[in-house]
């Protein structure tokens, strides 16, 4: 298990995404998809909690463990935002493309978002594609 100490920039964005798959060179996970879920979660912590942020990656072998952890105490939320929206994706990216996912609230009173990826499936993207193309129809 590794963690990583990042500030409140947009610019600790990238640095996690190098950090995950660093960290998860010889992991059987779909470490594509764990790379992706730990932009948009450090993404949102650092655009809507406006924290510094901890992120944690644990390659477990067949399963990846990624935890995000902010000061914000809310909770994240799965929205319905339109299809031409450019934001608000994250989250729903994060239930379908991940094996399991949760939020823990912390004793600081901040949280950790956590998810764990386990090896490449077609199924889980394409599942995520049909949502958008269920939201998408009239």
């Amino acid at each position: 298990m590794s963690e990583l100490r990042l500030p409140a920039s947009t610019e600790s964005v990238p640095v996690a995404r190098r950090f995950a798959r660093d960290e998860l060179r010889s992991s059987t996970a779909d470490v594509d998809t764990v790379v992706l879920l730990v932009s948009e979660l450090v993404t949102n912590a650092v655009l809507h909690a406006r924290s510094d942020v901890l992120l944690t990656v644990d390659d477990q072998g067949a399963i990846a463990r990624v935890e995000v952890s902010d000061s914000s105490p809310l909770p994240p939320r799965l929205h319905n935002f339109a299809v031409e929206s450019a934001t608000g994706r994250g989250m729903k990216l994060l239930d379908r493309l991940a094996q399991r996912w949760g939020a823990l609230p912390r004793k600081d009173g901040g949280k950790v978002v956590w998810f764990e990826v386990g090896a490449p499936s077609e199924a889980a993207w394409q599942s995520y594609a049909d949502t958008l193309l269920a939201e998408d129809a009239p």
